[in-house]
């Protein structure tokens, strides 16, 4: 049994940022960035995806010496893996898809998979509703990242958002994570009330919409709860630090954790994470759980 299953393809990332000296091409994708936060704080983790025939060696040697199980890895002979290429300018980033891996299958989910949450976390439209209802049927907790299902791609890969078309996936996940700018795309709902009670009406347990470095609105059980940002030490690349979050989040999460808590939980980890480039970084469990405990002393909570 794993605590923590993330759904979603890895990739292979080239960041560019004035504050590092030349461009540089690192591990990425949520399963990485997920499952590595929630490795430090003593979760079991798997990661279900699709690697292309260009995936190197050392990162999958690299996450498996981390305690990460990728027996549900796929990897293909006749297409290459996900790879993006991430320009930052100040907080703003800039995505292209230079090219993606398979899409991830029903059939490439086991009906064996024991978990006790999964994250449903797909960068390129890789999981389609098929898949996510299929994983719903695997677990107690199913949360889901929409960034994926509501970023579009032209011809040179350039990234674009658009409306997610499919509101019934809202009705098979207990919890929703959306990056601030993304989450407007989920429903056609623009003031973000209405918008978080329309989607506990989908059945949604958790709305976690997230800001960078202003930090996480939490929206359970008829409140709202400002959740401010972990200040790191140094602030180097902001890839990696939303999933990374959710990671600790589930991680605290299934071991019966209440949601402000695992919020400051995954402010913590992701503190660490924006620390160094990739995933250098992800701070040791006592470590997070002294930056969560500072920001649990600064919550603002309101009536929904």
């Amino acid at each position: 049994m794993f605590d923590l299953t993330t759904a979603g393809h890895f990739a292979i990332d080239l960041i560019v940022s004035p504050r590092i000296a030349c461009p540089r091409e690192t591990l990425g994708g949520p399963p990485t960035f997920s499952s590595m936060a929630a490795r430090e704080l003593g979760a079991e983790v798997s990661v279900v995806s699709k690697v292309g025939w260009d995936f190197p060696s050392e990162y999958t040697d690299w996450l498996t010496r981390n305690g990460i199980d990728l027996t549900l890895v796929k990897r293909v002979s006749d297409a290459p893996s996900t790879h993006f290429v991430l320009e930052y300018e100040g907080e703003r980033r800039r995505l292209q898809l230079k090219s993606r891996a398979p899409s991830i299958e029903p059939s490439d989910i086991p009906e064996s998979l024991e978990s006790r949450a999964i994250h449903a976390a797909p960068i390129a439209n890789e999981l389609s509703s098929e898949s996510i209802g299929k994983l719903r049927g695997l677990t107690e907790v199913l949360s889901l990242d929409p960034q994926g299902i509501v970023r579009e791609f032209d011809r040179k890969g350039n990234t674009s958002l658009r409306r997610m078309e499919s509101r019934q996936i809202l009705k098979r996940i207990d919890i929703l994570k959306s990056a601030m700018d993304e989450f407007g795309f989920v429903l056609d709902v623009r003031d973000m009330r209405s918008a978080f009670k329309k989607i506990h009406e989908y059945g949604v347990d958790i709305i976690i919409v997230t800001e960078g470095i202003k930090g996480v609105i939490l929206s359970h059980k008829g409140r709202i709860c400002e959740v401010p940002a972990c200040k790191p030490k140094v602030f180097i690349s902001g890839t990696g630090a939303g999933d990374a979050f959710m990671g600790a989040f589930l991680a605290e999460y299934v071991r019966g954790e209440g949601g402000v808590w695992c919020a400051c939980v995954g402010s913590a980890a992701a503190s660490f994470v924006v620390e160094g480039l990739g995933p250098a970084r992800f701070g040791e469990k006592r470590e997070i759980y002294e930056r969560a405990s500072e920001v649990f002393e600064k919550l603002k909570t309101f009536k929904l």
